[in-house]
């Protein structure tokens, strides 16, 4: 088999699946990417056995064959090589020959019988959302995934769909995110979860623009499909907790707050707090925000002051400083406006202006307060 490619387009669509690639694989050929040709197209495959990245480009080619070749060495030639058509030749062996303007280089491929099928998108429902709904969906809430292992329902997003709607929910360790697209529409009400490393890798991979893509999915599989790249993941098999009951009904005092300012004060007084609670103490009188860290153990204190706007009674509450800077980080409004209602009850972060097809509430619980 033989085919003729652009380095810097091969290269570019290797990198943008090259994510998929775990280090440490317990199958070698989960190394390598699988190289597919037929009548000028080539698809290249990569696979971890739980995600499936996939990318189309045009070659130059007049039979078709298979082979799989490992990822790391050809990313790392490819990156050295001048844009330029380089040549594969590949023969029965599955010994794969690169020749280049001035170069031929030489790797041995692997049997591509012996990678993994993907999933088969059997029984699928779908529907379309744009590009940028979907990154910002999970820059908006991916932060807020749990790492524990042994909670698999929160290691990754919830998708709840209905006609209505889209909602994507993470929560873990006091502190719960849920962002509503109001501009899609899917064909029926449904759940599942989709775990976090796929949606890091769509991230990276879908650019932040209009553009259509589709999303199917079964009881088993996510898959997303975006012009020349397709991405299938296995879904999370768990129950999502009943989140609902956490968020409150009603937070009577209202605190709006500038987010830059309020985020700064706080990384700079979160230095002086507890190093494993991170505890912040805001304390709010009339038109007056006071932010107070400190580690007893240490002798360490932290105090700012800033103007906000509050309607409500004087009040003292604890928040984890780190969940407070992260969630101000993943909103783009120049206000935001804090709900509160007392020292014990979850308060909830909501930006001041937003897009009128989405919709983010942000949750986080509060800390004891030390006496």
């Amino acid at each position: 088999m033989k085919f003729i490619v652009s380095s810097s387009a091969l290269l570019k669509q290797l990198q943008q699946i090259s994510g998929v690639i775990n280090a440490n694989t317990v199958l070698p050929i989960l190394e390598d990417f699988l190289f597919e040709v037929e009548k000028n197209k080539l698809t290249v495959v990569a696979t971890d056995l739980e995600t499936v990245m996939k990318v189309h480009l045009e070659v130059e080619a007049k039979e078709s064959g298979r082979v799989c070749i490992p990822a790391k060495i050809l990313i790392d030639s490819l990156k050295n090589i001048p844009d330029q058509p380089l040549t594969f030749n590949i023969d029965k062996h599955y010994a794969v020959e690169l020749t280049s303007d001035n170069g031929k280089y030489k790797v041995m491929g692997e049997n591509p019988d012996n990678f993994p099928k993907e999933p088969t998108t059997d029984e699928t429902t779908s529907f379309t959302m744009t590009s940028l709904a979907l990154v910002t969906a999970i820059n908006k809430t991916l932060f807020a995934v749990s790492n524990d292992d042994l909670r698999p329902a929160m290691t990754g997003v919830f998708f709840e769909m209905d006609k209505k709607g889209l909602q994507f929910v993470a929560t873990y360790a006091h502190r719960l995110v849920r962002y509503k697209r109001k501009d899609v529409s899917c064909p029926k009400t449904d759940s599942l979860i989709v775990p976090k490393k796929p949606l890091n890798l769509l991230k990276s991979a879908l650019p932040s623009n209009e553009d259509e893509i589709t999303i199917s999915y079964n009881s088993n599989h996510l898959f997303v499909s975006h012009g020349t790249t397709q991405m299938s993941c296995r879904l999370i098999d768990a129950r999502f907790p009943d989140y609902k009951v956490v968020i409150p009904a009603d937070n009577p005092y209202k605190l709006v707050v500038g987010r830059n300012d309020f985020q700064s004060a706080l990384r700079r007084v979160s230095i002086f707090s507890n190093k494993s609670t991170n505890q912040v103490v805001l304390n709010i009188q009339g038109s007056e925000l006071q932010l107070t860290a400190q580690d007893v153990d240490f002798s360490f204190e932290g105090n700012e002051r800033m103007k906000c706007q509050y309607d409500g009674e004087d009040l003292a509450i604890a928040f984890n400083a780190r969940f407070l800077i992260e969630m101000l980080a993943s909103t783009d409004s120049s206000e935001v406006r804090m709900e509160l209602s007392t020292p014990t009850k979850a308060g909830i972060i909501k930006p001041s202006e937003e897009d009128e097809n989405e919709e983010v509430l942000m949750l986080v619980m509060p800390l004891m307060l030390n006496s």
